[in-house]
């Protein structure tokens, strides 16, 4: 698929200068920092020193003192209370750090994490009956709730109360609970609206500890659990996301928690973990818990405090996860089938499937692999409990959710983000549905944002990379959206002879440019192993690469890692 690159043009010449002068660095440093809206010294001194410091008042978050107090009544009565959170990463996540937390304050608590497939997303009427049947006075919901109107309306009838800690864009109508935690509520003051639904719950136990006086340390040995909900949910990796991720990587590295060392250990992890190892290593098969059994298995392997016990529950999820993986392999290839084979889906601006017999634990999955094959907004759908239900994903620049909205009247049910969302239908409504949704994006979408896009931050020449210049690189980490990894772009570069392809189809390769023949860097470009032939004919070609270190044999060297070739169309 031909794509689109994106060259970061966004450059202010006096911000940089004035950059540069008050770091002391050059041009690249100063004009990355700038693209990230670091514009003097303390706002560098912030991004390359996170500090616990750094994170906001609780306080700051409508709701938060009615919240604290209504906990701490509970406490003081003895009454049950139940954490409640969604089956995904975020929501196991944040029902392990707060369910963790405050069982050291409550004398009867427990968690509950509904079924996808009996339940659903979300706060569920099953989940109030149970609380009723057992007893529990007060509900703690992480992850979710914000849209729950009909079901907090069903607990308050069951003098049930309700605190919601919710990440989620609030509809017109705010459910009437004791407290609603969402710092994306219009009227929330909290000057950071992008944390997960983890991080919510962090706020919430660190609002405790300084109305009780309680050290904060006690809700920061959480950071690391935050910081896999940050990766897995895909919030932005600034502000304080950042700084919680950066601590977070860091307790993961030094003293992992018996769950997530039991993982790391079956991957046979033995460089340090980075973001990336919490998205493709940690977050699928947190996630496989939910998607295949129940959620609550991902609870159970995140709370343990046994390393052996927390081994036999990190096998049984990664087998879940196997399970996963073949059901996602099948149900992608069978997506495509259809598409390829049938002329008038192609032709479409959206991708919406259904078919009765795909497991609903994979549709999201199946739909991000579509688009990157076809990149064009995406819905998959199953059937469940006589409906259909699942899950869309959308390109890069076009707000899916808003255009899901739009078809509400044909929904029982909705919610999600700006990028990716679930929903759920009667099947009378599904062809109606379809176009309904084709005509508003076909309406609404732009083909500049049918293309897919390789974002680039800047262009470098090879006498640019420098020991030095790698060394601060570094201190960028961690990354994330709206702090990616930083990508170049280099033009004219030539390979030295050296090459050669590996695997199934990669490039090993050493490139140089005529300005500089002698500065030389290898570089790996994975499933690029056909572009060897133009660099053994010596075309010059252009690169967009991100630079990282290669260590072979106690020796570390500065290694590009190819992300796209094309030939220089000026020679």
């Amino acid at each position: 698929m031909e794509k689109l690159w994106n060259i970061n043009t966004n450059s202010n010449t006096n911000a940089i200068e004035n950059l540069k002068q008050q770091l002391n660095v050059d041009d690249v440093i100063a004009k990355l920092l700038t693209q990230r809206n670091i514009f003097n010294y303390q706002e560098a001194k912030d991004f390359f020193r996170p500090d616990l410091k750094q994170l906001h008042n609780p306080f700051l978050m409508k709701g938060m003192d009615i919240a604290i107090d209504r906990i701490n009544t509970a406490i003081k009565n003895n009454e049950k209370v139940l954490i409640f959170g969604d089956y995904d990463v975020d929501g196991t996540t944040a029902v392990s750090v707060v369910y963790s937390f405050f069982k050291n304050h409550f004398s009867e608590i427990d968690y509950y994490i509904p079924d996808r497939y009996k339940e659903g997303y979300g706060i569920s009427f099953a989940g109030i009956d149970y609380a009723e049947e057992n007893n529990f006075s007060l509900i703690i919901a992480l992850d979710c709730g914000i849209k729950a109107i009909d079901k907090i309306e069903y607990a308050n009838s069951k003098n049930i109360d309700f605190i919601i800690c919710d990440h989620h864009l609030p509809g017109d109508k705010i459910p009437s609970a004791i407290a609603v935690l969402d710092p994306k509520q219009t009227d929330c003051p909290y000057p950071f609206k992008e944390l997960s639904g983890c991080g919510i719950g962090l706020k919430l136990t660190e609002a405790f500890s300084i109305k009780n006086e309680l050290p904060l340390n006690n809700c920061y040995n959480y950071l690391d659990l935050v910081a896999i909900s940050i990766a897995a949910d895909i919030v932005p990796l600034n502000g304080e996301n950042r700084v919680i991720a950066f601590f977070g990587l860091e307790q993961i590295n030094k003293n992992a928690r018996p769950g997530v060392n039991a993982l790391l250990n079956l991957n046979q992890q033995k460089q340090a973990v980075t973001i990336s190892t919490l998205v493709f290593v940690l977050a699928p098969r947190i996630n496989a818990a939910g998607r295949i059994e129940h959620g609550n298995k991902a609870v159970e392997l995140l709370t343990c405090e046994d390393d052996i016990l927390a081994e036999e529950f990190a096998k049984a999820i990664n087998e879940t996860n196997t399970q996963r993986k073949d059901l996602d392999t099948a149900t992608t290839d069978e997506a495509i089938a259809q598409i390829e084979n049938d002329e008038l889906l192609s032709k479409k601006k959206t991708t919406v499937l259904f078919s009765p017999n795909w497991h609903k634990g994979v549709v999201g999955i199946v739909a991000s692999r579509l688009i990157e094959k076809f990149y064009r907004p995406t819905i998959i759908l199953t059937e469940s409990d006589g409906k259909v239900s699942g899950s869309a994903r959308s390109v890069k620049e076009y707000d899916v959710y808003n255009a899901i909205e739009k078809c509400s009247d044909l929904l029982e049910q909705f919610g999600g983000h700006k990028f990716a969302a679930g929903l759920t239908m009667k099947k009378e409504n599904l062809e109606a549905f379809k176009i309904k949704f084709e005509n508003i994006v076909s309406a609404s979408i732009t083909s500049d944002q049918l293309i897919p896009k390789v974002e680039i931050d800047i262009e470098l020449n090879f006498y640019e990379i420098t020991d030095k210049l790698v060394r601060i690189l570094k201190q960028f980490a961690p990354h994330g959206p709206e702090n990616m990894t930083p990508t170049f772009y280099t033009k004219n570069v030539f390979e030295t002879g050296w090459g050669k392809v590996f695997g199934n189809n990669h490039l090993k390769i050493e490139l140089f440019q005529k300005s500089n023949p002698n500065i030389r860097f290898q570089a790996i470009a994975f499933d690029k192993g056909d572009y060897i032939s133009f660099f053994q004919r010596k075309i010059p070609m252009d690169i967009v690469f991100k630079i990282q270190e290669n260590e072979y044999k106690g020796v570390t060297t500065i290694q590009l890692l190819i992300e796209e070739i094309k030939i220089n169309q000026n020679n």
